[in-house]
C-alpha cells in the first residue's frame, strides 16, 4: 500500500522521536543533523527502519542531498512512487 506525503511524514516523525527528547518539536523544516544531532550511525539505523516500514530501498547516495525532515519524507515518497 502506498502512503501519501502526510502519512510518510507522520511515520517518519514517529521514528525520529527515538533520537530526541520528549520536548523537542519535529517539523518538516527540522534539520536532521544540526537540530536532532543524527550522526552517520543513527542515520543508517533510521534508514533501515524506514526501509522496513515502507518496504523500499533507500540508495545511500540519495541521502547526500537530504538535510531536513521534509527532504527525507519527500525522498521516501519519490522512491515509493517509483515502485508503482
Amino acid at each position: 500500500m502506498s502512503n501519501d506525503y502526510s502519512d510518510i511524514l507522520q511515520k517518519l516523525c514517529h521514528h525520529l522521536r527515538q533520537f530526541t527528547g520528549p520536548d523537542v518539536e519535529i517539523t518538516p523544516q527540522t534539520d536532521l543533523i544540526n537540530q536532532l544531532a543524527i550522526d552517520s550511525v543513527k542515520l543508517l539505523n533510521l534508514i533501515m527502519e524506514i526501509e522496513d516500514e515502507f518496504d523500499i530501498s533507500v540508495p545511500i547516495n540519495a541521502l547526500a542531498d537530504v538535510q531536513t525532515v521534509h527532504e527525507l519524507a519527500n525522498l521516501i515518497h519519490q522512491i515509493e512512487s517509483a515502485k508503482k
